[in-house]
């Protein structure tokens, strides 16, 4: 079992700096392979209506025996239930579906701005957390001015922005936004899935220094950025590789080398125009 260390939000509660992605982990195999990653160490699962494994992370945070107040489940809003009432809706359904007493961390999944309704999702969002629904409200894939447009309508800002984030694309000016805003940074798709990253030369010859693999670099990399990386697998023994990545440091030059990785956005996901139902 690895330990995650925390670092505290702007409301001063305690979150994980790595977390588990648990996309396309669905049935009984999705199940196992969630409840290995808590044994492991793991307390921070991200889930989404869209990834329709709501109930297999439900059920693999009760069979994990970890107390509940220890595990941070997330969830996100579909685009199809933007909606101040829309919104209230698809929550209950996926408390539902999770089989819990509230939501730890909601997203809006993507902002779709031609739909032009993620201000009354977010005011949605703020009432199921005064409620005591939802413990942390927060958003996907948000710009700088959705995000700036969130704090002027409705006079808060999310805890967390999760964002396309790895060395290819380190989105140096948005992550500065959320820094200066007490905003936390999330990755998703932290090793850049379906690309030649990991077998980069910088990175092999920065995981030869540190004794550790290309894959322990990257997570490390995002780390010290200051971002919670959520990588997911279903292999146990890969689940332990990506969350020991505390135990070494990156110097600035490093940090600096792997981001000059960078060649932009891979899957075509701008926030600006992508929509998502």
């Amino acid at each position: 079992m690895v330990t995650i260390p925390t670092i505290p939000l702007r409301d001063g509660s305690a979150f994980p700096q790595l977390g588990l992605g648990t996309y396309n982990l669905r049935g009984g195999d999705g199940i196992a392979s969630i409840v290995s990653a808590i044994e492991s160490g793991y307390r921070l699962l991200d889930s989404a209506v869209n990834y329709q494994n709501e109930v297999e992370v439900g059920e693999a945070a009760r069979r994990s025996g970890v107390d509940r107040d220890e595990l941070l489940v997330t969830t996100k809003v579909p685009g199809r239930d933007h909606g101040y009432d829309e919104t209230l809706a698809s929550a209950a359904g996926s408390l539902e579906r999770l089989g819990l007493d509230r939501i730890d961390l909601y997203l809006i999944h993507w902002p779709n701005p031609s739909v032009d309704r993620y201000v009354d999702t977010w005011r949605a969002m703020l009432q199921l957390r005064d409620r005591g629904q939802v413990r942390w409200a927060g958003v996907s894939n948000f710009t700088e001015a959705m995000l700036t447009r969130l704090g002027e309508e409705t006079g808060e800002l999310p805890l967390v922005n999760q964002v396309e984030l790895h060395p290819y694309f380190p989105q140096a000016g948005l992550r500065a936004f959320h820094e200066a805003h007490g905003i936390r940074t999330e990755s998703w798709s932290p090793l850049a899935r379906r690309t030649e990253l990991l077998a980069e030369p910088v990175l092999a010859g920065i995981a030869a220094a540190h004794g550790v693999t290309p894959t322990q670099v990257v997570l490390r990399w995002h780390t010290q950025l200051g971002s919670t990386p959520i990588p997911k697998s279903a292999n146990p023994a890969r689940q332990v590789e990506n969350a020991d990545v505390f135990g070494f440091s990156l110097t600035d030059a490093e940090i600096a080398a792997i981001s000059g990785l960078e060649r932009g956005r891979l899957w075509g996901g701008d926030p600006d125009t992508h929509e998502e139902l």
